[in-house]
């Protein structure tokens, strides 16, 4: 699953924060268990990902304090939110060609 993953991972990270603004944490426990335990990441993954995401305008971050604990909350751009859907649209082609080839079915 990791090969596959590494590919993937702006568009899943992408994907979660379209929900909306969330912390590190957060992002990894959406992950968790929007996909039933399959993609357990580390934050040493994760992180790299999102300021790379952050360096190409994708995602933008800010410190918040509320709760007593001060960390940092990643929120989708507008170039962000294009930029998911389009990679969605395209992964979803490559997906059905995908099962076509290998004849699996959901």
């Amino acid at each position: 699953m990791g090969n596959h993953l590494k590919g993937s991972l702006d568009l899943l990270l992408m994907a979660v924060l379209r929900d909306g603004p969330a912390h590190g944490y957060a992002i990894i426990t959406a992950l968790r268990e929007r996909s039933a335990g399959r993609f357990e990441l580390a934050e040493g993954t994760i992180y790299p990902a999102l300021h790379k995401l952050e360096s190409a305008g994708l995602v933008s971050s800010s410190w918040d304090a509320s709760g007593g604990r001060r960390r940092r909350v990643y929120a989708l751009t507008a170039d962000g939110r294009r930029a998911q859907e389009a990679e969605q649209k395209e992964w979803t082609g490559f997906a059905l060609g995908v099962q076509a080839v290998v004849g699996w079915s959901a």
